[in-house]
């Protein structure tokens, strides 16, 4: 549990049991103490500041630029056996910071901590004081575990990070309260408690618009993730209903005003098939990940493949990390193809397309040596630079890529293809090329246009296809709006090729080339989508629009609320300004290349770590299933005890699928900016499902017709009761009226 009280309201009530291992000061006047380093990167950092304005000591003061962080190391391994957690004091103005632990031993690390979805009222007047309990940490009351833990970082976001710390100490001992943490309403005539401690909830009294309500059977659940943390699950003896409703137990008390109903209907006579393979992610992390989730497809992917050297397992970010080369993350992509798939998840492989590949693990492409003019180096390797000068200009001349790369073609990569034991259901022909004079400009420093980066399709489609007779293919996994409708070189481009805008072309000349080659080259029309509006700051008005710009993906009205609904249209598109992602690139197959599938291979929630990009995710698996999308894969890897892991676990989780079938669902006010409602089926109309995610501050009421009641299998996560993989089985008394509590998404299925 975290504490998230001012410095002067810290109050410890009951102690857990722990060993006799004394508090150690991390940090305390002026200085880190004796066995701590200072591993910090780009930040400035003063450990002897005065200028805190609600302190007359010292504290460490610390300006992080983009994604870098404060980072202390112990000399030794403090790891958790006799430390119970961490603490320490923060103040500034709503610092973007996240906090993890790490080892350095074996490189990992806990889940990371968004200081905002644990102490959303950090400021500049006073310090508040955090309490990271090592038991069960957040969001999902998960323990750190045992490990070789030797370092704490401090990282700030998108836009840097400026606050100040005080008082870090690793406490030997941690005091939680037993406590009603929620009380919600939840299906017909459920209320879900949660708890922490030893919590007696008949305690628990329920008035319904002013009259008493009794409890007539009580149920609990654990879940393996959130162990510190106990779902009780409360039947009423009548059904909820408008109006007020008041949980008191004690000293504490829950009030909900219940909404007036929202009707609407499902129609199991009009479904269509849902792909298997909307659920993928990019980089699982394990067999168990994969099943524990339910992943159905995993992608090997992202901009170091396209430096990948398939013979000796290294590769390149390019300027995601300075141009180096290293051992790829993965080992053996066939190796990684072998446990993907024998976990039951197809594989998705990229194989590089452009005419270098790492030669080893070591080298890099701007030594400071030859270039010592460069805007930064790798705080880890000095030498290595990022390629730009100081005014953000592309460094000249090029490198030599022999220095750092050796030659890649065709050949090689039929010599790698026909020799791997477990090859991919699915290849993509490299990843983002038409940026890669930007991602890649130590490798490919002059802009690709339309038809380089055709041919490089055309010329490793027909070697993939030769050398695995099964194998689909996905291109031109193009990175964003803006390349989907033009290249790197520009508009001149498009006038080059009859103002035609790229991916219509491209998929005309595919169709054509299939007429050439005697066989279809392209299965998958492959596109990556980030969304556009700008949500990083993550208050009120950030998450209500992150949870309505889902919309992007479905509906023509929805004008994008970012530069693409404000700005000159970038194509020669209908309703040029309106994304309509799904429906627009499957009338552009049908247009040009008909019976081409859409694959989505990189999207992401925008916050990974806060309930709303848990609750965006739910809502787009939901959209994906209904709108026909046939594949998709999220960028990257999501945690699976977080936000993003619950949303897959709501509609795949531990063997319990979301069927095969997506069902008509029909709402009277459709009113998607705060409500996604999805419903499947099986075949003959069995297993009826329904996803409710309630995008709202508020709590929702539904009639939904058709929702036959009866036993129900329920899962759930976000609103009062956290982020957790809370489940019970219900009786649905009734479909004429069904809560789901704010910020929550509801996962029901028929027994």
């Amino acid at each position: 549990m975290l504490f998230k009280l001012l410095k002067a309201q810290l109050v410890l009530l009951a102690t857990l049991a722990c060993s006799s291992r004394a508090d150690q000061d991390i940090y305390v006047d002026d200085a880190l103490s004796s066995g701590w380093e200072n591993w910090s990167w780009s930040s400035d950092i003063n450990f002897a500041a005065t200028d805190a304005p609600a302190t007359t000591g010292t504290s460490i003061s610390v300006n992080s630029s983009a994604w870098a962080a404060l980072s202390l190391k112990d000399e030794s391994i403090f790891g958790t056996a006799g430390f119970a957690g961490l603490k320490f004091d923060i103040l500034g103005a709503k610092p973007d910071v996240s906090f993890y632990i790490q080892s350095t031993t074996d490189n990992s690390q806990s889940p990371s901590i968004a200081l905002s979805t644990v102490a959303d009222y950090i400021n500049t007047t006073a310090w508040t004081t955090i309490l990271l309990d090592f038991s069960a940490l957040p969001p999902t009351g998960a323990p750190l575990g045992n490990g070789t833990w030797d370092r704490i970082n401090f990282q700030g976001g998108a836009n840097g990070a400026v606050y100040h710390l005080d008082n870090i100490e690793l406490v030997s001992s941690i005091v939680i309260a037993p406590e009603i943490l929620s009380a919600e309403p939840i299906a017909s005539n459920t209320i879900a408690v949660t708890t922490q401690g030893d919590v007696d909830v008949s305690t628990l009294s329920v008035t319904l618009n002013s009259k008493a309500v009794k409890v007539t059977n009580q149920t609990s659940y654990n879940p393996v993730d959130a162990p510190s943390k106990t779902i009780w699950y409360l039947t009423l003896a009548q059904a909820l209903a408008p109006g007020s409703l008041v949980l008191s137990s004690n000293n504490v008390s829950f009030n909900y005003t219940l909404p007036a109903v929202q009707y609407g209907s499902i129609t199991t006579g009009n479904s269509k098939p849902i792909s298997p393979l909307i659920y993928g992610v990019n980089f699982p992390t394990s067999a168990s990940y994969i099943q524990n989730l339910g992943v159905t497809i995993s992608r090997w992917g992202g901009n170091a493949v396209t430096a990948f050297n398939p013979f000796l397992s290294v590769t390149n970010a390019g300027n995601d990390w300075y141009f180096e080369n290293r051992v790829g993350d993965d080992g053996p992509v066939d190796d990684w193809s072998a446990w993907v798939q024998g976990a039951n998840s197809q594989a998705m492989m990229t194989v590089p397309a452009l005419d270098w590949v790492s030669k080893d693990s070591t080298s890099y492409s701007y030594p400071k040596t030859e270039y010592p003019d460069q805007g930064a180096f790798d705080p880890y390797k000095a030498d290595a630079g990022n390629g730009l000068f100081p005014n953000g200009s592309y460094i000249t001349p090029s490198p030599n890529q022999a220095n750092v790369y050796t030659p890649w073609n065709t050949s090689l990569a039929k010599t790698w293809l026909t020799s791997m034991a477990h090859p991919p259901q699915i290849v993509t022909i490299d990843n983002e090329i038409e940026i890669a004079s930007n991602t890649h400009q130590d490798m490919h420093p002059i802009p690709i246009g339309y038809d380089e980066e055709l041919a490089r399709v055309l010329n490793y489609s027909i070697i993939a296809k030769a050398s695995l007779p099964s194998v689909q293919v996905a291109a031109p996994s193009t990175c964003a709006w803006w390349y989907y409708w033009t290249s790197s070189v520009g508009f001149t481009d498009n006038a080059a090729h009859n103002n035609i805008d790229f991916l219509p072309w491209f998929l005309a000349q595919m169709k054509a080339a299939e007429k050439t080659a005697g066989q279809r080259l392209l299965d998958f029309l492959d596109i990556h989508y980030y969304y556009a509006p700008d949500t990083s700051a993550n208050d009120a008005a950030a998450k209500a629009l992150r949870l309505r710009m889902t919309r992007s993906l479905w509906d023509p009205s929805y004008v994008d609320e970012s530069w693409i609904g404000t700005s000159a249209p970038q194509n020669h598109q209908p309703n040029a300004n309106a994304v309509w992602l799904i429906p627009r690139m499957q009338q552009l197959i049908a247009q040009n290349y008909p019976g081409t599938k859409l694959s989505i291979s990189e999207w992401s929630s925008t916050a990974d770590t806060d309930i709303t990009g848990g609750l965006l995710t739910a809502d787009v698996l939901g959209i994906f299933g209904r709108e026909g999308v046939d594949a998709a894969t999220y960028w990257a890897t999501p945690d699976e005890k977080g936000p993003v892991g619950l949303a897959y676990w709501l509609y795949r989780g531990y063997g319990t699928f979301f069927p095969a079938n997506s069902v008509q669902v029909n709402l009277a006010n459709r009113s998607e900016d705060v409500l996604g409602v999805y419903a499947g089926a099986n075949s003959g109309g069995k297993d009826i499902t329904v996803v409710i995610i309630n995008k709202d501050v508020n709590p929702v009421g539904l009639y939904l017709a058709n929702v036959p009641t009866g036993k129900y299998f329920l899962r759930h996560f976000g609103g009062d009761a956290g982020v957790a993989k809370w489940q019970t089985t219900i009786t649905l008394t009734t479909n004429q009226y069904i809560v789901v509590p704010a910020y929550t998404s509801v996962f029901l299925q028929q027994q």
